[in-house]
């Protein structure tokens, strides 16, 4: 009986430093990423990253946009901003006998934008950006038919945009385009290469621009 509750003691005593010491090291990165240094908040990404792409899909996750959350890469740290990569594809169904693209990348990327900032903005740990630049990237052919990744849509999400968006009713592309959102359409509607910049500050709302027109 009295090994026993020695035992029981031991395990709390442990338990309880293990706890302890874990709650020390999550100040202590909560507060280095708040001051600024930037080799603690590129580990806290891409730690978060790292879990994000083992996890299991959230059900209420559309499996591409999964795939692009997964894609996700890290390009640029600052002290309060990231800027970070996510692929899309199109989406096709066979109907008929036929497959039939049913979303362009564009529209995949949207989805993908929006499901990122709101995992950056309220899911990250230890850091909270004021900035988070998400460029989407989908594959194009040149006429060789050689393939290369280039991006099709740049948004700059802030904060304190995030706070006025209705995450539960607002559409992707209501998202996207409240964040300030950059794309080019072709004659089709289909998306064209944009340039990517670095983090930038968005200058207003989102906007397209289209060739032809």
């Amino acid at each position: 009986m009295v090994w026993g509750v020695i035992v029981i003691a031991i395990i709390f005593l442990v338990v309880g430093y293990v706890v302890i010491q874990g709650t020390r090291a999550s100040l202590a990165w909560r507060k280095a990423a708040a001051a600024g240094d930037v080799e603690v908040i590129r580990q806290i990404l891409e730690d978060a990253i790292g879990a994000w792409r083992s996890s299991r899909r959230p059900k209420e996750v559309p499996p591409e946009v999964w795939r692009g959350i997964q894609s996700m890469e890290l390009l640029e740290v600052g002290p309060d901003s990231l800027r970070i990569s996510c692929a899309a594809e199109s989406e096709y169904r066979l109907l008929d006998g036929r497959w039939v693209e049913t979303a362009n990348p564009l529209q995949g990327g949207m989805a993908i934008t929006a499901r990122a900032a709101d995992m950056i903005f309220y899911e990250l740990p230890h850091f909270k950006p004021d900035l988070v630049q998400i460029d989407i990237y989908t594959t194009f052919r040149d006429p060789d038919g050689a393939t290369q990744r280039q991006c099709i849509l740049s948004t700059p999400a802030t904060r304190e945009a995030a706070r006025q968006v209705e995450w539960d009713e607002w559409t992707a592309t209501e998202i996207v385009e409240a964040f300030g959102g950059r794309y080019l359409l072709g004659e089709s509607d289909q998306p064209l290469p944009i340039e990517p910049r670095g983090i930038v500050a968005p200058s207003g709302n989102g906007h397209k621009a289209a060739l032809g027109r």
